[in-house]
C-alpha cells in the first residue's frame, strides 16, 4: 500500500492533535443554591474558579485530590451568594481576583448584602485584584474565556464564553426557563432583556449555557421554552 494511503501518515507530517478544551465542574449549595464552578484546562494542571459561592469548600477538597493549580477567581457579578466563598478561596491560596468595575461598590456591600438576607458574611472580602475588561479574553491555562457584558440583573454583569467549546457561563443572566432576578440594587429589566437579546440569542444554538442557579441549558432550548424569551429574536424588542 502507498505511504499516501488513507489511514496513513504522510512522510515528515506530524499526526494531527486536537487542541486544548475546558472541563467544566459545578459544585452547588447553600441557601441560594448557587453553582460554583471550576474550570480546568485539559491536558494541564491548570484550572480557575468561577462565581466562588457556598459549595467553595467542596469545590476545594476536589482541587486537592486531584493535584490541580488554580490560576485565578473570575466573578460573573458581585451579588453575595456569587463571592462568599471568597475567604475560603485566600485562606487555602493566593490568587488573583477579577471583577467587573461597575460591580466593585456591590462587592464593596457585601456584609450589608447578607444582612439584608438575614445572613452573615463569614470572613472580609479580599481586595479585588483585576479589572475585567470588556471584549478581552482571560486565560485558563492554554484555554481563553471571551468577556461579554451582559448589565440588568447586575450593573458589572459579564458573561464567560468559549466558543471553541460552545459553552457560556452566564452567571445570573438566564436559567433553564427563566431569566434573573431585577428587584435587587442596581437591576434593570430593559437592560437585562437587552443583554439577553444582544449576548444569549446571538450565540450558537447548541452552545451550553451554564447558569448561577439550577442545570445548565442551551440557547434552542430557552430560545423555544423560555416564557420570557420565545417572542424574543436577536435584534427584536418583545
Amino acid at each position: 500500500m502507498s505511504p499516501d494511503a488513507e489511514g496513513e501518515e504522510k512522510e515528515g507530517e506530524s499526526p494531527s492533535r486536537p487542541g486544548p478544551s475546558l472541563e467544566i465542574r459545578s459544585f452547588t449549595g447553600g441557601a441560594f443554591g448557587e453553582n460554583t464552578y471550576l474550570v480546568r484546562c485539559t491536558g494541564t494542571d491548570r484550572a480557575v474558579i468561577v462565581d466562588p459561592g457556598a459549595a467553595t469548600p467542596q469545590l476545594l477538597d476536589h482541587v486537592r485530590s486531584e493535584g490541580l493549580r488554580v490560576e485565578g477567581v473570575y466573578l460573573t457579578h458581585a451579588h453575595l451568594d456569587h463571592v462568599e466563598g471568597l475567604p475560603a478561596v485566600m485562606q487555602a491560596m493566593d490568587v488573583p481576583i477579577h471583577l467587573h468595575p461597575a460591580d466593585l461598590p456591590l462587592y464593596q456591600r457585601a456584609a450589608d448584602q447578607a444582612q439584608a438576607f438575614g445572613m452573615r458574611l463569614e470572613g472580609e472580602l479580599p481586595t479585588i485584584d483585576h479589572e475585567i475588561e470588556l471584549g478581552s479574553q482571560l486565560p485558563v491555562g492554554d484555554c481563553r474565556l471571551e468577556v461579554a457584558f451582559a448589565p440588568g440583573h447586575a450593573p458589572g454583569h459579564v458573561i464567560f464564553h468559549s466558543p471553541a467549546d460552545g459553552v457560556a457561563l452566564v452567571g445570573d443572566v438566564v436559567f433553564a426557563g427563566s431569566i434573573g432576578r431585577t428587584d435587587l440594587p442596581g437591576g434593570d429589566m430593559r437592560q437585562l432583556m437587552d443583554s439577553i437579546r444582544a449576548e444569549i440569542l446571538t450565540l450558537p444554538e447548541e452552545t451550553r449555557l451554564l447558569p448561577g442557579h439550577g442545570p445548565e441549558t442551551t440557547v434552542a432550548r430557552e430560545r423555544i421554552g423560555n416564557p420570557f424569551l420565545i417572542a424574543q429574536q436577536p435584534g427584536e424588542r418583545a
